[in-house]
């Protein structure tokens, strides 16, 4: 049962799926970082159904691009178009955690936000769906929960509230760290077998870059900045996956 409610609680937090509702506690919660990969299964099994569905090659982009979208809720890119403010502000510290909780959509988040989704469709449409690159790709919206789970639970916290901060500190962290860190070595050796090599070295680039600008600009990482880094994971793969393509690697 206790299985059941961690999942629950992973989905009903990281996804827009319905889920049974159960209050959130010690026991449901120690856990639910490491069920977080699994939004990234439901979305790559989706989007593998939409590879093989019989659509026009605009609508099976359009599908590869709102997906991810569809099923999260939106959720990821709400931190991303916080953090593209904040960073664009070129305030201090302070300056950006204060952006960050305001609920209010700044000019830099619709700029980012529209290049964003430009790219992604562009990139989407470059596809050539296979089972091999349905594969791949399901396994790097698996890798980028998954290390984003395990920042969660190792890097430090910019401030003593938000999501983030109580999924950390509700978290056994060292079972976390052991699982994630385990399930990220599998799935990178994986995707490698796959010849997505250079997918694994984008996810890995996205996360140094996210440690030291989390530092950096904001004493440690937040739900937002989480978000952030999951978003450009996931583009930066998409982009390798077309490169492969292009390269006859895949």
């Amino acid at each position: 049962m206790i299985v059941l409610q961690t999942i629950a609680v992973a989905f009903a937090m990281f996804s827009a799926v319905p889920v049974p509702q159960f209050a959130w506690n010690e026991k449901n919660m120690r856990y639910a970082l490491c069920a977080f990969p699994l939004v990234g299964l439901l979305c790559g099994a989706l989007w593998c159904v939409c590879g093989v569905l019989p659509l026009p090659a605009p609508a099976r982009a359009a599908g590869f691009c709102l997906v991810p979208v569809w099923v999260t809720g939106g959720i990821h890119l709400d931190g991303y178009a916080d953090t593209c403010d904040a960073l664009a502000s070129y305030g201090d510290r302070e300056k950006k955690l204060e952006i960050l909780k305001d609920p209010h959509c700044g000019a830099f988040a619709v700029i980012r936000l529209c290049s964003y989704f430009a790219a992604y469709l562009c990139l989407a449409a470059c596809v050539q769906f296979t089972s091999r690159v349905g594969a791949l790709w399901t396994l790097a919206l698996i890798l980028e929960r998954a290390l984003s789970g395990l920042a969660v639970a190792t890097f430090p916290m910019a401030k003593n509230t938000g999501l983030a901060h109580t999924f950390a500190t509700a978290a056994d962290k060292t079972v976390v760290r052991r699982v994630l860190a385990a399930l990220a070595a599998v799935l990178c050796m994986g995707m490698a077998a796959l010849g997505g090599w250079a997918l694994v070295l984008a996810a890995l680039a996205v996360l140094w870059r996210y440690h030291a600008v989390s530092r950096k600009q904001f004493g440690g990482i937040t739900g937002d900045l989480a978000g952030w880094f999951l978003q450009k994971a996931e583009l930066w793969m998409l982009a390798a996956l077309c490169a492969c393509q292009w390269g006859g690697l895949l």
